[in-house]
């Protein structure tokens, strides 16, 4: 890891031209915790959603959006502060080695939530104030950086008191200030943490030199949620008996992920670092970049639930909250989709927009079907997007990106 620097003025912390735009080993070792706390989410997820009562399904599915949110946000500002800075300074090294394990510790709560479920909340908010607070004085020659951090320091103590008195209380209570504290997060992100009095200048991560390795950065984070939907299914269907329709729901799952990665890549995922090169405000770009991921990523940790459901109840009969989770992680996955699309090659996505409409439109007669069935048919619709994104690709050269001007 190298030793860690004095906290004096150094010139050298932030990325340059010549530095590496690949991702960091230490920067993948992080990713092997993300996948960690993916599974937990599952894991606290799927239970829940199995209960016979209807009102503990729906509630899980919040609880989904409450729990997931906050580790890719902790994933985000993380792969924000490694493109920002030099990985090889020693503060950063421990910076991003401490919020691993400030992640493996919020991951471990999620399996005895009731008990332990304080200590996500805790975690969370000193990651995200303390880390700021470190990089300060190391940024006395970098004023718009340094005062960027400020703003987040700000921000972070704000929503850190929504957190913590959502540590303190049980059940609905709780979900509902974690709700408002991470929806603080996100808004105040997207517009650049204003503070009154406050100077703001134009200092995204996205439009400095190092901006390829963010790109980079979404594109393995797709491949880990992807990873973690085969991981996930793997490990259940290893406890299950091998019988015909658990086999099955292992193939469906496992073809779903295929086409969901086929999907993304081909051809946005795939030209994604080059457009945002090539964007004129890189900034916005980045921005809806890192909305539509985190939509991918919810529908794919979505999609590894009902994987697992489909598993536990192959032919039983379907309930509404299965069907959210079955059909609707597809749908989520190809909204965002749709939304890297429009930066990409600033178009309307209207193969993904068909494939959602097919999905919701086939919802209420799965409902009359097993849970199988809604799995097969989800797998279908993903087919059809990957078929006729393959036919309008046929005989022509690799699609160049034309994002907005």
């Amino acid at each position: 890891m190298g030793r860690p620097s004095k906290p004096a003025p150094t010139g050298g912390i932030l990325r340059g031209e010549e530095d590496a735009q690949q991702a960091s080993f230490l920067e993948l070792f992080f990713d092997l915790v993300l996948v960690f706390a993916l599974i937990g989410v599952i894991g606290r997820m799927v239970p829940d959603l199995l209960s016979d009562n209807v009102g503990v399904r729906w509630l899980a599915l919040l609880y989904t959006v409450v729990l997931v949110l906050p580790l890719l946000w902790l994933w985000t500002t993380t792969a924000y502060i490694t493109s920002r800075f030099d990985y090889r300074n020693g503060w950063i090294q421990l910076l991003v080695l401490v919020s691993a394990f400030g992640l493996l510790i919020m991951a471990t709560s999620l399996y005895e939530f009731e008990q332990r479920g304080a200590s996500f909340a805790v975690v969370y908010v000193l990651l995200h104030i303390g880390r700021p607070l470190l990089l300060r004085p190391l940024l006395r020659e970098h004023e718009e950086v340094r005062a960027l951090y400020t703003r987040l320091a700000i921000w972070a103590s704000v929503s850190g008191v929504i957190w913590l008195a959502g540590a303190v209380m049980r059940g609905n209570y709780r979900l509902a200030l974690w709700l408002i504290a991470i929806t603080v997060d996100m808004v105040v992100a997207r517009l650049g943490w204003p503070v009154p009095g406050m100077h703001r200048a134009p200092t995204s991560a996205w439009a400095m030199a190092s901006s390829r390795h963010l790109p980079e950065r979404y594109q393995q984070l797709l491949l880990i949620a992807l990873g973690e939907t085969v991981l996930s299914i793997g490990l259940t269907y290893a406890n299950h008996p091998a019988t015909l329709a658990a086999t099955t729901a292992l193939v469906i799952t496992f073809l779903s992920s295929v086409l969901m990665w086929r999907i993304y890549f081909y051809r946005a995922g795939q030209v994604l670092a080059e457009a945002v090169e090539m964007s004129s405000n890189k900034a916005a770009a980045g921005g809806i970049v890192g909305v539509a991921h985190v939509l991918m990523v919810l529908g794919i940790t979505a999609t590894a639930a009902g994987s697992e459901i489909v598993l536990a109840h192959p032919q039983g009969p379907s309930v509404p909250a299965w069907l959210m989770v079955i059909l609707g992680g597809p749908a989520v996955f190809l909204f965002g989709r749709s939304r890297l699309e429009r930066v990409v090659f600033n178009r309307l996505a209207v193969r993904r927009l068909v494939g959602i409409a097919a999905l919701v439109l086939l919802a209420p007669p799965l409902f009359f079907g097993p849970p199988l069935l809604a799995a097969i048919v989800a797998a279908v619709v993903l087919l059809g997007v990957a078929v006729a994104d393959a036919r309008r690709a046929a005989g022509r050269p690799p699609e160049a990106p034309s994002p907005s001007a």
